[in-house]
């Protein structure tokens, strides 16, 4: 928690270009035994898409919880590889894999900075129903968010993070102009503060990092998991397509 916390402005951005995965070695695409994959209806009135759940770890999965195909991708709200692998992926994984009800969705915070730490805890703090969409929303800020919170420079961020734990992400939020993003898309200011200074959510969060780096000896973001299998070269949603494809989509 301490080198998140306390990892100057320049070195904890500086990894932003350096996101992304180009593992190799496992080529498996963890796809189910017996050829095509059969999906079933979502529960009258609903769709997959519409069904999200908190996950025991950690993480908000949409879709069939009996989906033939579970994918899980771990990404990074300050990396921009996840920032387009996030804008390109979206509409198509919810329309044609999650709707279908062969393909589960789960996202998990791959925490790689202060800020992006930061914007998970607002993130989260919408609920499980909000999650997805804000998700998307915060990716289409970064750029954005990361240039206002250098325009403050090097003293102003170091000062956030010298503040007590329960206000230094509430500080940095607002040196990114986090704090009014969130509240125009309804998170109200007292929740968005407690969900801010809730330091043990973001201390578990931030062990759940080091928890599935060693678990799947994650490099980059995104990764992607299949079925309990890490996927290598599939930073990129046309990569992971190919992958669907060869699991029998």
């Amino acid at each position: 928690m301490n080198r998140l916390a306390f990892a100057p402005l320049a070195l904890a951005l500086a990894t932003l270009a350096a996101c992304g995965t180009s593992g190799s070695g496992n080529s498996s695409s963890a796809a189910p035994a017996g050829g095509k994959v059969v999906g079933k209806a979502a529960p009258a009135g609903t769709t997959w898409a519409q069904t999200i759940v908190e996950t025991p770890e950690g993480g908000y999965r949409m879709g069939n919880p009996d989906a033939p195909i579970k994918l899980i991708e771990f990404g990074s709200y300050t990396c921009p590889h996840c920032r387009d692998f996030t804008e390109e992926s979206h509409e198509v994984m919810e329309r044609d894999y999650v709707n279908s009800g062969k393909v589960s969705f789960e996202y998990r915070n791959f925490i790689r900075d202060p800020l992006d730490l930061t914007v998970a805890l607002i993130a989260r703090c919408g609920g499980k129903d909000a999650f997805f969409p804000l998700s998307l929303q915060f990716f289409m800020n970064q750029e954005d968010m990361i240039k206002k919170i250098q325009s403050y420079g090097e003293a102003s961020y170091t000062a956030a993070m010298q503040a007590p734990a329960d206000a230094r992400f509430g500080k940095l939020a607002e040196l990114a102009g986090l704090m009014d993003f969130a509240k125009q898309r309804g998170i109200p200011d007292d929740k968005l503060r407690a969900c801010l200074a809730d330091s043990k959510n973001a201390e578990t969060i931030a062990a759940n990092v080091e928890k599935y780096t060693n678990q799947y000896q994650i490099e980059g973001t995104p990764t992607i998991v299949m079925n309990g299998t890490k996927l290598d070269n599939v930073a990129a949603w046309s990569a992971l397509q190919e992958r669907l494809k060869a699991a029998g989509l």
